[in-house]
């Protein structure tokens, strides 16, 4: 399906020229960065990282680059730190080769988690990370489902922000699942759910979860709404020890439902996770490839779904100055 608006506004003669598209793959999203630009039937731009044995990472674009409108395509997934500072050195480097726009492509923004100051003497990392793109010379930012969407303030250049709920749901729509109900694991993705259950169609219910300490285990403690006898979807943006998933499984299984499904944005997949899931009662876990799989095999109840496309049509409505917001099916601004 394509998600690229027939209409809007294309640009006038009084706009100055945007310059020759180039897309350039970082270390972390290689595959993804491919897919992408072969969905825009551009080339990806020459370029080399390299680290060294201490850590340190030299990266260079091999290509002139002058005038150009520049995405470069990293996610700041595992390696986070390593990720994040080679993003900034190829918008250095970008800027210093004199490109005329440059716009950091980010699918997973790790540090988006840390978006408050929520316990004593705490960085409000994500703040941070915004400053640091800003000063290497980012001019906007295109990320997907930012775990706190407010995060897009911490920024004074553009952020476009994508969904990817859309396209997990036309994936779900396709499979043709019957007597579905969307589960929230808790209340805080709660309107989240509500956008997957209205896009396809369906109730919600909400889970009731804690986490006490930083060490990623969670304990669903309560469900609101009525499973007996419904297959159900769980939905979250990202799941990184699978806990949530799994315990929130065992407690719809607990409370009558039949088939347990699961949609998550970003699937970090610690160490270890996948073969969990695979023995969980999850019968099909649905994520998307903007982090690529690093620790284990992916078993067979978990399937990638491409969000290339997607980040694509993004790509060229930027660079057409076309209206980003018309990538979205419903027409409009989705609910936080």
């Amino acid at each position: 399906m394509s998600y690229r608006p027939n209409n809007g506004p294309r640009p006038q003669a009084f706009q100055p020229p945007q310059g020759e598209l180039a897309i350039i793959a970082g270390s972390a999203n290689k595959q993804l960065a491919t897919k992408i630009a072969n969905e825009l039937g551009v080339r990806l731009t020459p370029c080399e990282a390299h680290y060294f044995s201490e850590g340190n990472v030299f990266v260079r674009v091999l290509e002139n680059v002058r005038g150009c409108d520049c995405y470069v395509i990293q996610g700041t997934h595992q390696p986070v730190n390593d990720n994040f500072m080679e993003l900034l050195f190829w918008i250095d480097a970008l800027k210093r080769a004199s490109a005329q726009q440059i716009t950091a492509v980010i699918p997973f923004f790790s540090y988006a988690k840390g978006d408050k100051k929520d316990e004593p003497r705490v960085s409000i990392r994500a703040r941070v990370c915004a400053d640091a793109l800003e000063a290497a010379g980012a001019d906007r930012c295109l990320m997907m489902d930012l775990h706190s969407p407010q995060i897009q303030g911490f920024f004074r250049v553009p952020v476009d922000h994508l969904y990817a709920r859309y396209v997990l749901c036309d994936h779900i729509k396709s499979l043709g699942i019957e007597n579905l109900v969307v589960c929230s694991p808790d209340i805080g993705f709660a309107k989240g759910a509500s956008a997957y259950a209205n896009y396809l169609g369906v109730p919600v219910v909400i889970g009731n979860k804690t986490r006490r300490d930083h060490t990623e285990r969670a304990e669903v403690l309560e469900l609101i709404g009525d499973v007996d006898g419904r297959n159900v979807l769980i939905v979250d943006d990202f799941t990184i020890s699978g806990g949530t998933l799994m315990s929130m499984a065992d407690v719809l299984k607990d409370r009558g439902a039949n088939d347990i499904y699961a949609a998550v944005s970003h699937g970090v997949l610690s160490k270890g996770v996948a073969p969990r899931i695979a023995k969980s009662g999850i019968k099909q876990l649905f994520i998307t490839d903007t982090i690529e799989p690093q620790n284990d095999p992916l078993p067979h109840n978990i399937s990638v779904v491409s969000v290339a496309e997607l980040f694509a049509e993004a790509i060229q409505s930027i660079h057409d100055r076309t209206s980003v917001s018309q990538l979205f099916p419903d027409g409009a601004i989705p609910n936080e």
